[in-house]
């Protein structure tokens, strides 16, 4: 057996136990019988904010009572502990699963590129911390965003500096079972420094890293920029995607306000028995309560695809 399939084997008998031990059966497992969703979902705070007020735990039962399962938080790791432990007892006892939250990322310093220890002392204490909160809040999975070019070093040395560090990484999620997911960033309209950008180099990434804990985050709004080609990409790189995001090209709004046809898109990562968490991490293309009912009519739309 080779080293990645022992620690797939632990990490799914880890993550068991942590579920059993740690959570707690869930109260009442019928909860989630009533989405209207063939795919899991996962709005973010504030997306529905007119409808259901500025309370975070109203904001949840209005995406509950919408059919939505599960919820992404990018700023989950900044929040009071207080708040943190809120939202955890609300997605439970609603059966709603956690979504992403950014364990480490820099917009300004090749934190991981570089390869400096000033930099990895920072982001290996990151993923201490996004490892205990993650057993807090029954997460599966954190976002790490490597931070920028090094313009002083060949792409190969930044290479080999980003794959080390991410192993180092990896050791300490893969007790706990946490996966991390890579997400490149388009250089186009949005970020371009960052060493992170296309599907291809993040699979040749995790290939070299070799870790259950280390996968992809698929963003369909910044490959659409950067790649195009989205089904046959998804397909390429299918065994080390974990996780998917959706934004619509151009203006990153919802399904239907631009370019990609996501009722295909969906069909398509359905029908390769995607059980993951599809993130809705986009703005809504209209104001009010108006704006938010579009969104939801939007991704009712997008998934009416046929099984």
């Amino acid at each position: 057996m080779q080293r990645r399939e022992v620690l797939a084997a632990g990490i799914m008998a880890c993550g068991t136990l942590a579920a059993r031990s740690t959570f707690g059966a869930f109260e009442d497992s019928s909860k989630s019988s009533d989405s209207r969703f063939k795919l899991k979902y996962a709005p973010h705070f504030g997306m529905f904010r007119q409808s259901a007020g500025d309370d975070l735990v109203a904001q949840l039962e209005f995406m509950h009572e919408e059919g939505f399962r599960a919820l992404e938080d990018n700023r989950m790791l900044s929040r009071p502990k207080e708040e943190q432990d809120l939202i955890a007892k609300t997605l439970e006892r609603l059966d709603m699963e956690m979504g992403v939250f950014v364990a480490t990322g820099s917009f300004q310093d090749a934190t991981f590129a570089s390869g400096k220890k000033e930099f990895q002392d920072v982001y290996l204490e990151d993923l201490r911390k996004s490892v205990e909160l993650a057993k807090r809040v029954r997460a599966k999975w954190v976002t790490v965003v490597p931070g920028i070019f090094d313009h002083k070093l060949p792409m190969g040395y930044q290479t080999a500096n980003v794959v080390e560090g991410l192993k180092r990484c990896a050791e300490i999620c893969e007790p706990s079972g946490l996966i991390m997911v890579l997400e490149p960033l388009n250089h186009f309209a949005n970020h371009p420094e960052l060493f992170l950008h296309k599907i291809p180099q993040a699979y040749q990434i995790c290939k070299a890293v070799d870790s259950p804990s280390c996968k992809i985050l698929f963003d369909l709004y910044h490959q659409q920029i950067t790649e195009g080609n989205l089904i046959p990409n998804i397909d390429h790189a299918w065994e080390e995607v974990a996780y998917f995001q959706v934004g619509d090209n151009p203006g990153r709004k919802e399904p239907g306000t631009g370019e990609i046809n996501y009722r295909n898109v969906f069909k398509h990562i359905h029908s390769k028995g995607f059980d993951g968490i599809v993130g809705m991490e986009h703005g809504n293309s209209k104001k009010g309560k108006e704006g938010e009912r579009a969104v939801i009519d939007a991704y009712v739309d997008a998934d009416s695809f046929e099984v």
